[in-house]
């Protein structure tokens, strides 16, 4: 990574930073990383096409990178100015990207689910992304090869903010697919903040998470998992990897040394276990009811005793259930 010796690269940072959400503020902080290396001169900008378009005849920026929408993609292939994209969802042609690898994160969630016990598997996330269609890819692709399947509730992201037009649409969509859920089932949410919504929805009709319902959501937003209880399961895509790896990208463009249009994608800093999924699923009634006892009442010196006697059975009887459920 070697400094310009003539005047430092101009770079404009397209990120949509009043949202707060820390894949924005993690992307940024990557980019910086990155940047503060290079020598650059960053300018944060709202992901408008005036501001790329030249003053007194000059471009004002020697590269672009950020959540690059299909106009201001246009507008920086005809000035010639280096673009580099890190939004998934982008409908942007023709440019390079960084991309978060959902589809690995599909394969974490299913693989921490089939390890905590389950057999039943759920899916909930977007209608018509292609985060959601990649991460189910990589939840069918274990799944399928262990010989289970899942039920799915998809929605459409659109209608959910401002004046909330669609939120009634959600929320009943919602509470039927709950009903129809059979427990214990864990379930891959496509964004931790809709994991809440399904908590809700999930005590509503009186199944308690993470004993009847277990949970993993995604991207990892601190404020979000970090409560009310349970405290979310989550897999962190670790967005400060890809604004690195994206402004690694862009530096290499503006210097002339990749010419190749190509899209990337980032692994995922790994899956972060939390309360959402701190239970070990059984099919038999008796050894559920005792691993809720046990769940419910961890933090009390219990007994062996005291889980026979929640259970109503002999200690025999329950051990053999144990070893038979459980191994």
């Amino acid at each position: 990574m070697k400094k310009d010796n003539h005047r430092p690269k101009r770079v404009a940072i397209c990120l949509e930073m009043e949202w707060g959400y820390k894949r924005h503020l993690e992307t940024y902080a990557g980019i910086h990383k990155y940047a503060d290396k290079a020598g650059w001169d960053c300018v944060t900008i709202p992901s408008a096409v005036r501001i790329l378009k030249p003053k007194s005849g000059v471009a004002p920026f020697d590269g672009v990178l950020g959540r690059i929408t299909e106009p201001l993609a246009q507008t920086a292939r005809k000035l010639k100015i280096p673009a580099v994209n890190v939004w998934l969802n982008s409908p942007a042609k023709k440019v390079s990207s960084v991309l978060a690898d959902f589809e690995t994160s599909g394969k974490m969630a299913a693989q921490h689910l089939v390890g905590r016990g389950f057999r039943r598997f759920g899916y909930m996330g977007f209608l018509r992304e292609k985060d959601s269609r990649l991460q189910i890819q990589g939840f069918r692709e274990i799944l399928k090869a262990l010989g289970f399947r899942f039920t799915t509730y998809r929605f459409q992201r659109t209608g959910l903010g401002g004046e909330a037009l669609g939120w009634e649409k959600f929320s009943e969509g919602l509470q039927k697919w709950v009903e129809s859920l059979e427990p214990p089932i864990g379930i891959l949410v496509g964004n931790d903040l809709y994991c809440r919504h399904l908590i809700e929805t999930c005590r509503a009709k009186g199944l308690q998470v993470p004993q009847d319902v277990a949970i993993v959501g995604t991207s990892n937003e601190p404020a979000i998992c970090a409560s009310p209880y349970p405290a979310l399961t989550s897999i962190d895509l670790d967005f400060e990897l890809i604004g690195f790896r994206a402004a690694a990208k862009l530096d290499a463009m503006m210097n002339g040394k990749d010419k190749v249009q190509t899209v990337e994608y980032s692994p995922p800093k790994g899956l972060i276990p939390r309360q959402s999924t701190d239970v070990l699923a059984a099919e038999d009634p008796i050894v559920a009811n005792a691993l809720r006892f046990i769940s419910e009442n961890g933090q009390e010196r219990i007994q062996v005793k005291d889980v026979v006697t929640a259970a109503s059975i002999t200690r025999r009887t329950l051990e053999r259930k144990f070893r038979d459920s459980l191994g």
